[in-house]
C-alpha cells in the first residue's frame, strides 16, 4: 500500500473514531434513555445526503482535573449546514455521549463558527440541545463560551432565523442561548430548563420539587411560555422544525417563500355567516374560523397551550406565508391580559422582522381587570403588543368579528395604528365599552332615582337597547373610515387574499434611530 493510500486509509479510520463520539457504550446508554444520538438527529432532520460537517477533528484544549487523558474527536458538538425542502441551513447538536455534551471553550468556538458562517449566508441556525452545562474543568472559559454564543444570538436577532431544541437537560446559563432564539421546541419528558436545579431550590427556599416540575416542556409551554412548542417524540421535533421553516424566509432581506396554492381564491364559507352567537356573552371557537379561511384549513400554531385568550399561527393565503393573531372567545372571553400580550407582541415582532405579512382577527372584551393583573403590570405588558403593532412595517389587514372594546380595539392592528385594510362583519361592535357598562356610567343618576326594580330593569333595558343601535355595530366606526369596509362573513378569505395582494408592494420605513426603546 503507497503512502497515499495509507493516508487515505488513516483519514476514514479517524472518521469513523469522531462518529463515534463518546463511544459505543454511551451510544447504547443514549438509546436506552430514548434519545438519539447528535449525527441521528441531524440525519433525521435535514434533507438526506444533504448534510456537511465542519471541525469534525477538533478537540479540547484543558489539561486540569485529568481532562489531559481524554481527547474526544468533535469535542461534544456536531456542526455543519445542508437543507430542508431544498434550502439552506446551519445547524449544530450537542453530542451527550461527549463528556455529557458539557460545554467546553472549543465546543463553544465551533458553535460560534456555524453561527457567523449562517449570518454571512443569510440562513437560518438550528441548534439541537443536550448538554449538561459548562465544562466545569474549564472554569472561566466555559462562561466565556457561552457568553460569545449569547452575544451572536442578540446580533442574528431579526436578521436570519433562529430556532432552538431542547432535548436533553439545558439548565444555568445555557438556557439564555434558547431564550434569546426566535422558537424553542422541548421534548416531552427528556427535557428540561431551568436556571437553578432543584437541589439549588431545596436549599434557598425549602420547595421540594422535581426536574419535570420545575423546568419539563409541560412547565415552559403552558405557565411560562419559555418554549413555544412541545413534541413527544424526537421525529415529531423535526418535523416541527421542517414545517416551521416552510412559513419562514432564509433572512430578513427575503420575503417567505410561496407555496402552490390547491384551494379556490374565492372560495365562500356559508358556516361563517352563522357562526357569531346572537347572544353577545355566548362563546364561539376562533380555532373554526381560521381554518375555514386559510389554505386548506392549514396552519401551525406557535404557544398553543400558553395564554390560550389569544392564537397566534403561521397560515398561507393563495400559498402566501402570513402570521395570524387571534383573540379566542372561548377562552376567557378573548381578553387580553398579560400573558396574551407578552405572547402577540413577540409574535408580531417576529413577523415584521422577517416580512411576513399580518392578519388580525379581532373579537375582544377588553384588557382583564383585578389587582393580579394591575400588580403585575399589565399595563406595560399591554404597551408591549400595542407598540409591536405600531413598530410593525409589513402588511397588516384586520377583521373585526365580534367585540372589539376600549383600548383593547386600539391595540389589536386598528386603522390608527397604521394598520393598512380593516374590515369588520356585521355582527362587529366597536366602542369605547359593552353596552351594559355604559349605561351605567352615562344613566348612573337616572338610574339611582329609580326606586321599582321593575322599572329600573326597564330603563336599563331600553338604554342598553339604545346604546347597541347607535354604537354596537361597525357602521359608527365605517361612518368616519376606520373600518374600510363591511363585509359578508363567508367572503372572508377572499377579501384578505385580495387585500394581501393589494399589499404586495407596501413600503414603510421608520424614523431611523439606534433602536427603539420598547416597554420591558
Amino acid at each position: 500500500m503507497s503512502d497515499n493510500q495509507n493516508k487515505v486509509a488513516q483519514l476514514i479510520e479517524l472518521r469513523e473514531e469522531a462518529r463515534l463520539g463518546g463511544g459505543q457504550k454511551r451510544i447504547d446508554a443514549q438509546h436506552a434513555k430514548g434519545k438519539y444520538t447528535a449525527r441521528e438527529r441531524i440525519q433525521m432532520l435535514l434533507d438526506e445526503g444533504s448534510f456537511e460537517e465542519f471541525d469534525m477533528f477538533v478537540t479540547h484544549r484543558c489539561y486540569d482535573f485529568g481532562m489531559e487523558k481524554s481527547h474526544t474527536y468533535g469535542d461534544g458538538v456536531v456542526t455543519g449546514y445542508g437543507t430542508i425542502d431544498g434550502r439552506l441551513v446551519y445547524i449544530f447538536a450537542q453530542d451527550f455521549t461527549v463528556s455529557g455534551g458539557s460545554l467546553s471553550k472549543t465546543m463553544s468556538e465551533k458553535i460560534c463558527k456555524v453561527m457567523d458562517m449562517a449570518m454571512r449566508a443569510g440562513a437560518p441556525c438550528i441548534g439541537l440541545n443536550d448538554s449538561g452545562g459548562a465544562r466545569i474543568q474549564e472554569g472561566v472559559n466555559a462562561l466565556a463560551g457561552y457568553a460569545e454564543i449569547f452575544q451572536r444570538n442578540v446580533m442574528a436577532s431579526g436578521v436570519i432565523p433562529q430556532i432552538s431544541v431542547i432535548l436533553g437537560p439545558c439548565a444555568g446559563g445555557a438556557v439564555y442561548s434558547p431564550a434569546l432564539t426566535d422558537f424553542t421546541i422541548m421534548k416531552r419528558d427528556t427535557s428540561y430548563m431551568f436556571l437553578t436545579g432543584p437541589a439549588v431550590v431545596k436549599t434557598v427556599t425549602g420547595e421540594d420539587v422535581t426536574q419535570e416540575q420545575l423546568g419539563g416542556a409541560s412547565v415552559h409551554t403552558s405557565k411560562s411560555g419559555v418554549a413555544d412548542f412541545a413534541a413527544s417524540t424526537e421525529e415529531e421535533a423535526m418535523e416541527l422544525i421542517r414545517k416551521l421553516i416552510s412559513y419562514i424566509p432564509q433572512n430578513n432581506m427575503e420575503d417567505a417563500p410561496l407555496a402552490p396554492c390547491t384551494d379556490s381564491i374565492s372560495r365562500l364559507e356559508d358556516s361563517l355567516n352563522e357562526i357569531i352567537p346572537d347572544s353577545p356573552n355566548k362563546p364561539y371557537d376562533m380555532y373554526e374560523v381560521i381554518r375555514a379561511i386559510v389554505d386548506n384549513g392549514d396552519f401551525l400554531e406557535v404557544h398553543e397551550s400558553f395564554a390560550k385568550n389569544v392564537i397566534t399561527c403561521f397560515a398561507r393565503f393563495n400559498g402566501q406565508s402570513v402570521g395570524i393573531i387571534a383573540n379566542q372567545p372561548k377562552y376567557m372571553a378573548g381578553v387580553l391580559d398579560i400573558n396574551a400580550s407578552r405572547k402577540a407582541a413577540r409574535f408580531v415582532r417576529f413577523c415584521d422582522a422577517f416580512n411576513i405579512p399580518l392578519v388580525t382577527l379581532v373579537d375582544v372584551p377588553g384588557f382583564l381587570p383585578g389587582t393580579g393583573q394591575e400588580y403585575g403590570g399589565v399595563i406595560t405588558h399591554g404597551a408591549k403588543l400595542l407598540f409591536a403593532y405600531c413598530e410593525a412595517t409589513v402588511p397588516k389587514v384586520t377583521v373585526t368579528l365580534r367585540k372589539s372594546y376600549g383600548g383593547a380595539y386600539i391595540v389589536m392592528s386598528s386603522k390608527h395604528i397604521r394598520g393598512d385594510i380593516n374590515y369588520a362583519w356585521p355582527s362587529a361592535e366597536i366602542a369605547v365599552m359593552g353596552a351594559s357598562g355604559a349605561v351605567e356610567v352615562l344613566f348612573a343618576r337616572e338610574i339611582a332615582k329609580i326606586e321599582d326594580p321593575a322599572q329600573k330593569a326597564a330603563f336599563i333595558a331600553e338604554k342598553e337597547e339604545e346604546y347597541r343601535q347607535k354604537f354596537s355595530n361597525p357602521y359608527n366606526a365605517a361612518k368616519y373610515g376606520y373600518i374600510d369596509d363591511v363585509i359578508e362573513p363567508r367572503n372572508t378569505r377572499f377579501r384578505i387574499i385580495r387585500a394581501l395582494q393589494s399589499l404586495a408592494t407596501k413600503r414603510l420605513t421608520n424614523p431611523a434611530k439606534k433602536h427603539s426603546n420598547i416597554p420591558l
